[in-house]
């Protein structure tokens, strides 16, 4: 089809990226590219560097050395990364981090009241993300009153409300079953396409390489992009 809207997720690229805690190397010299629009699925060994890599994408960390874009933003060398994560990046994480004492509703508003985003406002955008993620009936619910699958669906909403263009997924499927796992890598495939968003998830979830776009695996500190013929066995 003709006169299609171009993609409005972010472009990521890190360029000889290196991280040290102490004496121990984890990223060393690091360098990917993801375009917009891609759902690409990150893994590697336990303790690689996969999770501390997304963290310095998402501007959570900075780099000794080598640099990270996001579009024509240099994140490494941001003073204040917050301000950028807070328009362009949403997080989720293998444990769901709600407020147990805020209902599901109240708890994907907070990203919003940062923005200083009005009350009849912050409701509008926390209902859509809800219904977005299939959980608008169970807005006024309390974490402890939904179930594991829920309460990471209800994360992704969070993660989401804001319009990011770029999307980071720590082990999101880590803590469930795997019913409610698959519904959470659906649902992340589903939103990237709905919503044009990049999509970087990282996993040891074998059922993600029926969703990713690339396969990039994390060894000896550094990015290989695995992928086989431009697709992601399953």
């Amino acid at each position: 089809m003709s006169g299609a809207a171009p993609p409005r997720g972010a472009r990521v690229r890190a360029e000889n990226v290196v991280r040290s805690f102490g004496a121990l190397r984890v990223i060393d010299g690091a360098s990917l590219t993801v375009e917009p629009g891609e759902l690409v699925a990150m893994t590697g060994a336990s303790g690689c560097g996969k999770s501390t890599l997304l963290q310095l994408i998402g501007g959570l960390d900075h780099p000794q050395s080598g640099e990270i874009w996001i579009d024509d933003v240099c994140v490494s060398s941001l003073r204040r990364p917050i301000a950028m994560r807070r328009h362009d990046v949403g997080f989720v994480f293998q444990l769901h981090h709600l407020l147990p004492a805020l209902t599901a509703q109240a708890n994907v508003e907070l990203p919003l009241v940062a923005q200083h985003i009005p009350k009849a406002e912050r409701h509008r955008r926390a209902l859509e993300a809800l219904q977005a993620v299939d959980l608008a009936d169970r807005a006024h619910h309390t974490p402890s009153e939904l179930s594991g699958g829920e309460r990471q669906r209800v994360a992704i909403a969070r993660a989401i409300v804001h319009g990011p263009r770029l999307l980071l997924a720590d082990e999101p499927t880590g803590a469930l079953d795997t019913t409610s796992a698959a519904l959470v890598l659906q649902l992340l495939d589903d939103l990237r396409t709905e919503r044009k968003m990049t999509v970087i998830v990282v996993s040891h979830d074998p059922r993600l390489g029926g969703h990713a776009d690339r396969l990039l695996v994390i060894e000896d500190g550094k990015v290989h992009d695995r992928t086989l013929e431009g697709a992601v066995p399953a």
